[in-house]
């Protein structure tokens, strides 16, 4: 089970830090206005539930914890760094500040947004598996069209508020991690394909 979860795993935390990188720049792709990372980070529920299908609930809220972690390392070593003094010869400290300098305001946003949407994320996933029975495809729309809403919620409010419009941005991040989510539905049957089960 482990084993055959290690993938998705990876590709979990990997998405998940690459999404807070490149978040900082919003992005517009046909009409929709968006931060940056929303395209990979949709990425993360589908793969949150393929690591729920093979180490079910407490294994998933176990990589949401180690990746919680990794993020929340990410976002204080980038700060250190930031804050360090660079030699006379550098000459990209403000290029650094302006990619990874990200205020508290937003580190917070997207710690918060994450540990909210991804245990909910579990859960409803879990309930919609144990409740109903219903095959892999609608256990992974239900539960992403939750939790990919209160993340989009909570982010853009705590992050953006006061400084850029919200409603274009959070409905612009919904409506592209639900198009990720229904272009990534196979991969859900690519794991399970391995362990036989529907």
């Amino acid at each position: 089970m482990v084993m055959r979860s290690l993938l998705p795993i990876v590709l979990y935390v990997a998405c998940e830090l690459i999404a807070n990188v490149t978040a900082m720049k919003p992005v517009e792709v046909a009409g929709i206005v968006a931060p940056g990372g929303v395209f990979i980070y949709a990425l993360t529920f589908t793969l949150l539930d393929l690591i729920n299908e093979t180490l079910g609930r407490s294994g998933a809220r176990r990589v949401v914890a180690a990746a919680f972690a990794a993020n929340l390392l990410l976002a204080l070593y980038t700060q250190l760094i930031a804050a360090l003094p660079s030699p006379s010869f550098f000459d990209g400290s403000d290029a650094f500040l302006r990619v990874f300098g990200a205020t508290p305001r937003i580190v917070a946003a997207s710690l918060a947004a994450y540990l909210i949407s991804s245990l909910l994320d579990v859960e409803v996933f879990a309930w919609w598996k144990r409740r109903w029975g219903i095959r892999a495809w609608a256990r992974v729309l239900a539960s992403n069209a939750v939790s990919t809403a209160v993340d989009s919620f909570v982010f853009v409010t705590v992050a953006f508020i006061g400084i850029m419009p919200i409603a274009p941005l959070i409905g612009g991040q919904y409506l592209v991690k639900m198009a990720v989510t229904l272009i990534t539905l196979p991969l859900i049957y690519a794991v399970r394909s391995s362990a036989g089960t529907r």
